[in-house]
């Protein structure tokens, strides 16, 4: 059996759902591992990993960070918050918040100081490019991903209305996931969230597309920076359920 897997961040480290390749809605497995290389070495030896991070950093972004994020953000409507602009590279490798912000100042870099939030994920962001770049052979199986474009993807191109953190948009996301053939009911591991699961879960309808040659990139073709790392949200065809 051939295995995939969708990976979020997580209070206890990433949460990865395990499913086939294939679209079997058996076996899938949950759980939460501490780092992303511990999932790519998983007994399931995932042949695709997408996850929910940002993957190719340029010395220099726009405005609205790269251009994954601003093609990503135009479709998401309401839920185009969720997508934050990826910093520079020098500045997701700033010692401290104050050296990133005092780095974004600068013309070379860009124009826009990283929020809270996004510096909060800078350490999950240099584990994966750091990964990505001591083990070449890791660049063709993990993707990067974002749940809310997956949604998007799954329900006909149509953004969410309400929020993953509601009842009525958890609720939503879950019959989404059902009609693509993915537990909407799997028990949620320690160490993860309810919305971290529910977003793996996009991550591995997205990780089925990719393997089996159905993925779509934004931008299409994938950047590259300068380490050659691919700088692309994937996401699966409109009301495409993974097989």
């Amino acid at each position: 059996m051939t295995w995939v897997a969708g990976v979020d961040g997580c209070p206890g480290g990433w949460v990865a759902v395990f499913g086939p390749r294939d679209g079997r809605p058996d076996p899938i497995r949950a759980r939460v591992l501490p780092s992303l290389a511990a999932i790519c070495d998983a007994p399931e030896a995932p042949a695709i990993v997408a996850v929910d991070i940002p993957i190719g950093l340029p010395d220099r972004v726009g405005p609205g960070g790269r251009t994954a994020e601003v093609l990503v953000r135009a479709l998401l409507g309401p839920r185009r918050a969720s997508v934050f602009p990826t910093s520079a590279r020098s500045v997701v490798y700033a010692p401290d918040y104050t050296a990133a912000i005092a780095l974004s100042r600068r013309p070379e870099t860009q124009p826009f100081a990283p929020s809270p939030p996004a510096n909060a994920i800078f350490p999950r962001i240099r584990e994966v490019d750091a990964l990505l770049r001591v083990r070449p052979a890791l660049q063709a199986r993990v993707h990067e991903v974002h749940p809310e474009l997956a949604f998007l993807s799954l329900n006909g191109g149509a953004a969410l209305p309400a929020s993953k953190r509601t009842a009525e948009g958890a609720a939503l996301r879950r019959a989404l996931l059902a009609r693509a053939g993915l537990p909407s009911g799997l028990a949620v591991p320690r160490g993860a969230k309810p919305d971290d699961l529910l977003d793996a879960l996009a991550a591995l309808a997205v990780a089925r597309a990719i393997a089996n040659g159905r993925g779509v990139p934004y931008p299409d073709p994938p950047e590259r920076d300068a380490h050659g790392l691919p700088a692309a949200i994937w996401t699966l065809p409109h009301s495409e359920a993974p097989a």
